[in-house]
């Protein structure tokens, strides 16, 4: 949730009252939204952005001991490909790399005028990796293969398809899907972006608003960041459901950004003094008499009419890029090494805009040897979790889905006395508030066989 202005910052606040009674004067009646959003609240917004920089300041990322480069990536990335999204491939590249993303895997949604394995993003782009993909039948795909003409009569159809050709399905928006049970697949979203501002009812109803809109705009201005992280809430019917998969078979759980910088508004001048408020995809709200707007003449200057003389954009890539990513454990920079990793699980997820968890480290040391992420180890006495994290955290360590150990500092070291599933999560105080940083994939840790 942020903007770019093309307003001088003084006129903001004015264009703000001007567009609240055009859209007062052009609507019969206004629906009250609830706008009293704590994570909203300046005060807490002010405490969150101080706590991000006093992480920023603190943190020490220890050096990787396991031999692998920690690349960050962003799954679920829609483009101008996509019939809901107008983001051009150069501006989001140029977000990724302000977000210290490496690899950008792309879900356009498929459509006949073009094919987006044949035609979307791919290879090596100012140092961001790009793999092409759809959001397709309910699920991220990743094929090795263009799927152009190829239809499937079910879900498990279309896994197979995939995965028999050493592609990458995971399971998309599983808040719509907690009873898929598909057979080899790579995995599943145990945190989606779009479904997470879904549950934030009062704030869906307050941004559609525009007189709401604006009631937050200087937030939105002032702490971009923060406002976009305020959706964030502890996944728990994901991770729950996440759970129950990897105690059948290892799933790969991976994050969503569900990225398509397509919520927000933008004046267009028409001409002379006639203006058009639009949504972000371009679409007409209403008509703007520029006349009303102060410094209306000083917006327009440089440009010509047609052209946007102002925008607001809520779900920016750089904002939305950040918020939340998949680390992957690589061997090196390459889609074959990211689709290797992908298969292994040997990834977390992590909520960077809270703090950058580059460096954050978690593996099994046992007689076995060392087990990464997603690895399969049998069961030894004295075998040991052991984790490194670039800021003192809160360690929560789940067996099968249930918290059996919680440790504070920045390492964590602790014995296992039995087998079973674990993963991770690491959690960080924020202005008060317990907040989910990193999430893992589990490391199966088998019985011994008689």
């Amino acid at each position: 949730m942020s903007f770019t202005e093309l307003t001088p910052p003084s006129a903001f606040f004015r264009l703000g009252v001007a567009l609240i009674i055009t859209f007062i004067l052009s609507t019969s009646a206004v629906t009250s939204a609830e706008d009293a959003v704590d994570r909203l609240q300046v005060k807490r917004l002010q405490a969150v952005q101080q706590a991000r920089t006093d992480f920023a300041a603190q943190r020490k990322a220890p050096e990787r001991t396991d031999g692998y480069q920690q690349h960050r990536a962003n799954l679920h990335v829609h483009s101008h490909f996509s019939h809901d999204s107008r983001g051009q491939l150069p501006d989001i590249i140029a977000a990724a790399k302000k977000a210290g993303t490496s690899i950008l895997m792309f879900t356009e949604h498929p459509a006949e005028h073009y094919d987006f394995f044949r035609d979307g993003h791919r290879g090596l782009s100012d140092g961001i990796l790009l793999i092409p993909g759809a959001e397709q039948s309910g699920f991220l795909v990743y094929p090795t293969f263009s799927l152009e003409g190829i239809t499937t009569k079910s879900p498990q159809e279309l896994a197979d398809l995939v995965r028999g050709r050493d592609g990458q399905i995971f399971v998309s928006h599983l808040e719509e899907r907690m009873d898929w049970q598909i057979n080899g697949i790579s995995g599943t979203e145990i945190y989606n972006t779009h479904a997470d501002f879904k549950e934030e009812k009062a704030l869906v109803a307050t941004l559609r608003n525009p007189l709401k809109l604006f009631q937050l705009s200087v937030a939105i201005q002032k702490y971009p960041q923060e406002c976009f992280g305020a959706i964030q809430n502890y996944p728990a019917d994901y991770l729950r459901r996440f759970d129950q998969l990897c105690q059948t078979a290892p799933h790969t759980g991976v994050a969503a950004n569900d990225a398509h910088q397509n919520v927000g508004l933008g004046i267009r001048w028409i001409t002379e003094n006639q203006g058009r408020l639009e949504d972000a995809l371009g679409e007409k709200l209403l008509d703007i008499d520029l006349s009303l707007i102060p410094d209306s003449e000083q917006m327009r200057l440089g440009r010509m009419p047609g052209e946007l003389i102002f925008s607001l954009y809520l779900d920016r890539y750089e904002y939305s890029l950040r918020h939340v990513a998949t680390h992957l454990l690589l061997k090196e920079l390459s889609e074959t090494s990211v689709r290797e990793c992908l298969d292994a699980g040997r990834c977390f997820v992590a909520f960077d805009w809270l703090a950058d968890s580059q460096g954050f480290q978690l593996q099994l040391q046992s007689a076995n040897g060392i087990t990464p992420l997603g690895g399969r180890a049998t069961f030894t006495p004295n075998g040991r979790l052991q984790g490194h994290s670039p800021l003192p955290c809160h360690w929560k360590i789940l067996r099968n889905g249930t918290a059996v150990h919680e440790a504070s500092g920045a390492q964590l070291d602790v014995v296992l006395d039995q087998p079973g599933v674990y993963r991770c999560e690491a959690w960080l105080n924020v202005a008060g508030t317990d907040m989910v940083w990193v999430l893992t994939n589990p490391i199966y840790v088998d019985p011994i066989q008689p």
